[in-house]
């Protein structure tokens, strides 16, 4: 999608995703109050697609409800969205992967992109027992594979953890060879796979300076084997009119939670193996004292959320000066979210979208149409034509 650009600033407007919490939703971390029923994630969907974000993410593993099922049902309910799908590649084959990825494109127009997702630990693999190291070296074989595969080729490989013999997948996906790939990972043979195989690598939210470093271990890789890579960043946002009213909003958010649920989180969070989720458990520190690790990043939400645990917090200016920031070491597409999902959409198209240089078609008045209330006396005359006419009581 083509936006304008920042004003006053040499950045285009960036592509904006937005998060399905195909988990649970709530006001607050720790109390999810509003249940994933498909018709809550619908109504998200379709904020979004209404809204002028580009796409979403659907979080999987846990007790989230799975990707390729959910995307397809809410492909059906939207008209330009985009769904970021995660595929795992220790829980089915890759013929299989290629045969559901191309089926999802043709059956929602090409509006699918792919997560590939190595998890960590045994839990997200459901008890294959695989190390760090092993569970990466099955990702760069499932990758080879799946990418051949919906290139259109017969595959014939014998390696390690994969044996595919006239491996095909006949009907070809919309988007050619395939749906873009994302990817994300912060150790060394996360950074290696995102290189040699994927389009765009993503990063949860740290410090500029880091994610800098890390996309150009990702450039140096991709070079090596004659390929560019594009960058995404994956963070949560709590904007507001004001900067007192988002940092106060960001305070209200993690208000309920004790200090016995963050040490547990914390010490969950460290024993996981992950090195993404070392570094972001890194930021809070395991505790509420100093959260504020930029001008307007704040750690908070990975006192308890496993994950992407940073959110851009303050006034529309200063978040947009914010995403700058990300834009100058390469970020081209944010996947954003926050708590309840439903209403923060509206928030961030309302206050963020404009300052971005991208106007929401759900908010900006069509023609000359003015913005009326037909509670309040019209400063224009209004038309008695009843139809689409509500009345405030």
């Amino acid at each position: 999608m083509t936006h304008t650009d920042f004003p006053g600033t040499d950045f285009p407007a960036p592509d904006l995703y937005w998060f399905i919490p195909s988990g649970g939703d709530g006001r607050q971390l720790g109390q999810p109050s509003r249940p994933a029923h498909f018709q809550y994630l619908a109504q998200i969907a379709q904020a979004a697609d209404t809204l002028g974000f580009d796409g979403v993410l659907l979080p999987t593993g846990g007790t989230n409800e799975d990707t390729v099922i959910l995307a397809s049902a809410l492909s059906s309910l939207t008209r330009q969205l985009r769904f970021l799908v995660a595929l795992r590649p220790g829980l089915f084959s890759p013929v299989l992967a290629a045969r559901l990825t191309a089926s999802l494109d043709r059956v929602t127009g090409g509006r699918v992109n792919l997560n590939i997702v190595s998890g960590s630990g045994n839990f997200d693999f459901e008890g294959l027992n695989l190390t760090q190291a092993e569970r990466y070296a099955l990702t760069n074989e499932w990758l080879g594979v799946f990418r051949d595969l919906l290139r259109g080729e017969t595959v014939d490989h014998q390696g390690e953890h994969l044996q595919v013999h006239g491996g095909r997948s006949l009907l070809p996906p919309v988007q050619r060879p395939y749906p873009p790939i994302y990817f994300g990972g912060s150790s060394d043979p996360a950074l290696e796979i995102a290189g040699e195989h994927v389009d765009v690598y993503l990063s949860w939210g740290e410090r500029p300076a880091q994610v800098a470093e890390k996309f150009g271990r990702v450039r140096a890789e991709a070079l090596k084997h004659g390929r560019t890579v594009r960058f995404g960043l994956r963070a949560h946002v709590i904007v507001r009119p004001t900067e007192e009213e988002a940092w106060a909003a960001a305070d209200a958010l993690i208000a309920d939670i004790s200090d016995e649920q963050i040490a547990q989180a914390h010490q969950a969070f460290l024993a996981s193996g992950s090195e993404g989720q070392r570094r972001q458990s890194e930021l809070n520190g395991g505790t509420r004292e100093s959260l504020r690790v930029g001008k307007n990043l704040w750690a908070g939400v990975g006192l308890l959320r496993g994950g992407a645990g940073t959110a851009f917090v303050g006034s529309p200016e200063n978040v947009a000066a914010a995403l700058r920031e990300y834009q100058a070491v390469g970020v081209e597409t944010f996947i954003l979210s926050g708590y309840p999902h439903l209403e923060e959409a509206y928030r961030v198209a309302e206050l963020l979208f404009p300052v971005l240089g991208r106007p929401s078609p759900l908010l900006t008045p069509r023609g000359q149409q003015p913005l009326t209330h037909t509670s309040v006396p019209s400063p224009e005359p209004v038309s008695a034509e009843p139809i689409g006419r509500f009345r405030s009581i």
